[in-house]
């Protein structure tokens, strides 16, 4: 069965709406894993927008399953993961003027400065997982960089407007996902996944673990944070 990790990025969005002290990410992970999650996944912005670096380090602290650190591949970045050492980090393109995440790092262009970032992080120690669109030239590049994971971009599925445009890219995605299973490139997903479009991918059992944030977070406004989290998790066994 697939895991889940959990990204809180927007509980502390909620919070820096008011520069205060709530709610509180680190207890929204809390929650989160005694609800059943396997990783607690955060995104440390260049303009810190929601996640602080004050954050990170209380998480790297308390988090007990795993402490995903997704961030854009510069060296402050770099840095700060090798003084936290979380225990998987997750390279993601960033734009400042970008509401979230909009989609996967394109490795024919950044080949050589990605591939510097994964030389340093894995040799001290910290496994990467580079986050792309789902196209097999991008697995075929980041298995020549080695890295260690690749998550896929769910995005443009979960976004689409009409059924053609859904179901190929949902095709892409299973295309993706194979291939790099076969690569042995261990595989997550994750960006836009909610309750209804995780039960899309049943029988996609390449798929190791799904990251999962804003839609959870939104239901934890309504119900909390563990039976937000256990619903998910029942969804995603059934798959």
């Amino acid at each position: 069965m697939a895991g889940l990790s959990v990204n809180i990025d927007h509980v502390a969005t909620l919070r820096e709406t008011r520069k205060i002290s709530y709610p509180d990410p680190v207890a929204a992970a809390v929650l989160a894993e005694l609800a059943g999650a396997n990783g607690i996944v955060v995104h440390l912005r260049e303009d810190r927008r929601h996640i602080q670096d004050r954050d990170v380090r209380i998480l790297r602290q308390i988090v007990q399953t795993k402490l995903i650190l997704e961030m854009a591949s510069n060296h402050e970045m770099v840095g700060i993961a090798l003084d936290i050492q979380p225990d998987l980090v997750t390279l993601v393109p960033e734009k400042r003027e970008e509401l979230t995440t909009e989609g996967g790092l394109d490795l024919i262009t950044q080949n050589n400065a990605i591939a510097e970032t994964v030389d340093t992080l894995q040799n001290s120690g910290i496994p990467v997982c580079i986050f792309i669109d789902p196209n097999l030239d991008q697995i075929k590049l980041a298995h020549k960089i080695n890295a260690t994971m690749v998550e896929i971009h769910t995005g443009t599925f979960c976004e689409a407007k009409t059924l053609k445009k859904r179901n190929q890219a949902f095709s892409n995605i299973v295309d993706t996902v194979k291939f790099a299973h076969k690569l042995k490139i261990g595989v997550n997903a994750g960006h836009g996944l909610c309750y209804n479009t995780i039960t899309a991918f049943k029988g996609l059992h390449e798929i190791e673990e799904f990251s999962i944030g804003h839609s959870i977070v939104s239901r934890a406004v309504l119900v909390g944070m563990e039976r937000a989290v256990k619903e998910m998790i029942t969804l995603i066994k059934e798959l």
